[in-house]
């Protein structure tokens, strides 16, 4: 009997096979059409216009160093790599802006826009969503105990004191007040979160090296001088830090052809100084150099380290199809070209940086580089423009021609910056 019974025996393994198959097949379908659409139901119910932004410039070199803003950094089961430098501005006026402008009383003037009268927000309600992840949802909370008993020193210049006040707003709100502070000391400026033990700086340092523009304050000169072999006075300032956050771009761009950097080799006081004058990036790669000679041999390798993209400028409105007369002003939506490159906008030099960078890795030192340039590049709405403090009196001509003044460099908080420290937050709390 159990001879006969075996051919049928194996005819019901291999139909209940099928069957079983069958299930998990049409299972899986029924999820993929109904995750389509709750997507489609979403994007309608929200009508968030969305501006597409695809990588610019040469393909291989955009890899090599906006790739590793990959993985970890997006929010998710990290099973598949995601860039989230590539992606595409959404307008969303739910979640976005993360803080109120008005309401940080650690905001700079010179970026708090909504306060010296730019009513026109829109600018504060626009997300940056990358394609295929998302990122991480910031939690205010949980970065300031990433950095209890720890200190955080944003080095650079203007830009880097941007995103420095940027970051400081996103966490304050969340310090109950007598709990916080900040203090200015000279070249320093120290946001303290007393209940975490927790350090928030911001040191001024725009050529990296010792400079003839070291001054906080006044620092505008015609021709600039940078000391090769001096870096120590401004590191004795950072030396002691557990994250450093490094911006040094816009004092290299050229402001006209012929400018060059000069640089000063030995001393004085030895007498054996020497003025050399070089090319603006060739100046960049100076300072690297002997920055990249001092993490060598002054970083533990425990500290984070961070070097910050290119920001871009818009004072070119013909880039874009404007008029240059105006720059930036009146502009209110993101340039919707995918792939826009303005033409001051030097994404070879944090190529460079990247190379300059990378025989630290042997020594176990890394340094993330923060691609946040062509994301920002599109944001021609996001400026501060005449809005933001004036240090100087205004003559009768800037005011009968507002866009002479117009300041298409740094950027209105909230605003762009809080994306840089939203890939910051994606590091800190996920790596």
């Amino acid at each position: 009997m159990s001879t006969s019974s075996s051919p049928l025996v194996g005819l019901r393994a291999v139909v209940s096979f099928l069957f079983g198959l069958f299930i998990l097949v049409s299972t899986a379908s029924l999820l993929m059409d109904r995750g389509r659409e709750s997507q489609v139901q979403l994007a309608v119910e929200h009508r968030h216009l969305e501006v597409r932004v695809a990588a610019a410039g040469n393909q291989e070199s955009q890899v090599r160093w906006t790739g590793e803003l990959m993985g970890e950094a997006a929010s998710g089961s990290g099973e598949k790599e995601c860039d989230l430098s590539v992606g595409r501005w959404v307008y969303d006026n739910t979640s976005q802006p993360l803080y109120s402008g008005r309401n940080c009383s650690f905001i700079l003037d010179e970026v708090a826009c909504e306060k010296y009268g730019q009513n026109d927000t829109k600018y504060q309600h626009w997300r940056w969503q990358p394609d295929g992840c998302d990122l991480q949802r910031f939690n205010a909370t949980k970065l300031l105990e990433k950095l209890r008993n720890k200190r955080m020193v944003f080095v650079g210049d203007s830009i880097n004191r941007n995103q420095w006040s940027s970051l400081v707003c996103m966490v304050e709100s969340s310090i109950p007040e007598g709990l916080k502070m900040r203090e200015y000391n000279g070249s320093l400026i120290s946001f303290k979160a007393f209940e975490y033990n927790a350090t928030i700086d911001f040191y001024w340092s725009p050529l990296i090296l010792e400079s003839n523009s070291d001054n906080p304050i006044i620092h505008r000169v015609e021709y600039r001088i940078i000391r090769a072999e001096k870096i120590e006075k401004h590191a004795s300032a950072w030396s002691n830090a557990d994250i450093l956050v490094f911006n040094s771009y816009l004092w290299w761009r050229k402001q006209r052809a012929d400018m060059r950097m000069k640089v000063m080799y030995g001393t004085f006081e030895d007498g054996d100084a020497k003025l050399d004058e070089v090319e603006m990036v060739e100046g960049f790669e100076i300072a690297l150099k002997k920055l990249t000679g001092w993490l060598e041999t002054n970083i533990a390798n425990k500290t984070k380290i961070y070097f910050a993209g290119s920001s871009p400028t818009h004072t070119w409105a013909s880039d874009w199809g404007g008029d240059d007369s105006n720059k930036c002003l009146n502009e209110t939506e993101p340039i919707p070209d995918a792939g826009y490159k303005g033409a001051t906008t030097d994404y070879s030099m944090m190529d460079k940086a990247g190379e300059i960078f990378r025989p630290l890795e042997k020594k176990g030192i890394h340094v993330q580089i923060l691609n946040f340039t062509q994301l920002s590049d599109n944001r021609i709405d996001a400026h501060p423009t005449i809005f933001r403090r004036q240090f100087a009196p205004l003559t009768a001509e800037q005011i009968a021609n507002p866009s002479s003044y117009a300041d298409c460099t740094h950027w209105c908080l909230p605003g762009v910056p809080d994306v840089w420290n939203l890939f910051l937050y994606s590091y800190l709390v996920q790596k």
